[in-house]
């Protein structure tokens, strides 16, 4: 029961509020059961305020997600009290002609938030090694790192090729930056692939499989039996030796469960439609 209505802190609106996460919860639930695992599910508030994140925080939501940097950054300054959140950050961050020392400038920044729990849309070694060099000196954890699989072929939007065998993937920027991460970054750790579906697999994900995903689980695969094959490697990825994905938004979430995600993001299904800037 997504809303359009106003954002401002009203008893109506943040029932309203509420009952989005408790009812997404409960598919949530519903469409976990058949995992052996436990999936996380992401609250992306984009452009919302930060109250709306307070309140679901208060009603026992730990994982939140921002597009925008910069709202990540201002809503963990405002909620600086919340000991237990743990951010994600699923944008990215486009490089425009003339603007890369403040492009940089702003990932350096991201890297400050304390409590930042994983980026899950990096596509470059470039970035890596900037957020691997940003990284405060008393960060007691190794920043987790989600590499963005373009599983549609869709040119509008960001990733990295997928692949589909070990010989394809061998010589792929995908598995580069796999390698990268793991040899180069020691403030970084190399957890999973992210990908964003296709507006028509999503459609139909209730009919049958969900082909972005499929190829992403493929593509997890084929990554997951070359790093295996790397002795050096071991304990260095991925958690207890599998990598986690992250698939599935709000109209597609409960697909992604099904298909074994281990990360949902679900943001309009909670927190309503996004305001316009």
């Amino acid at each position: 029961m997504a809303s359009t209505t106003s954002d401002k802190a009203t008893p109506q609106r943040q029932a309203e509020l509420l009952q989005n996460l408790a009812e997404t919860k409960i598919c949530f639930a519903e469409a976990s059961k058949s995992l052996s695992h436990a999936p996380t599910l992401v609250a992306v508030s984009k452009t919302k305020p930060a109250w709306m994140t307070r309140a679901c925080y208060e009603e026992g939501q730990r994982d939140f997600g921002e597009n925008s940097d910069i709202d990540l950054v201002n809503k963990a300054k405002k909620l600086a009290d919340l000991d237990s959140l743990r951010w994600h950050f699923i944008g990215v961050m486009k490089k425009t002609e003339g603007d890369d020392l403040r492009r940089q400038a702003r990932m350096r920044e991201l890297t400050t938030v304390s409590n930042l729990h994983a980026i899950q849309s990096l596509t470059s070694t470039e970035d890596a090694d900037i957020y691997n060099n940003a990284i405060p000196a008393d960060r007691k954890a190794p920043l987790n790192m989600l590499l963005q699989v373009n599983t549609s072929g869709e040119v509008q939007k960001s990733g990295l090729q997928y692949v589909d065998t070990e010989t394809e993937a061998a010589d792929s920027p995908l598995f580069k930056l796999a390698c990268h991460i793991i040899e180069h970054c020691p403030k970084l750790h190399f957890q999973g692939l992210m990908t964003i579906g296709s507006q028509t697999e999503s459609l139909a994900s209730s009919e049958r499989p969900n082909q972005d995903f499929e190829t992403l689980k493929k593509t997890r695969d084929v990554l997951e039996g070359m790093l295996r094959s790397n002795p050096t490697f071991d304990g260095r990825w991925g958690d207890n030796g599998k990598l986690l994905l992250s698939m599935g938004m709000t109209a597609d979430f409960e697909a992604g469960l099904r298909a074994g995600s281990h990360i949902v993001r679900v943001g309009t299904g909670i927190f309503g439609a996004r305001r316009m800037k």
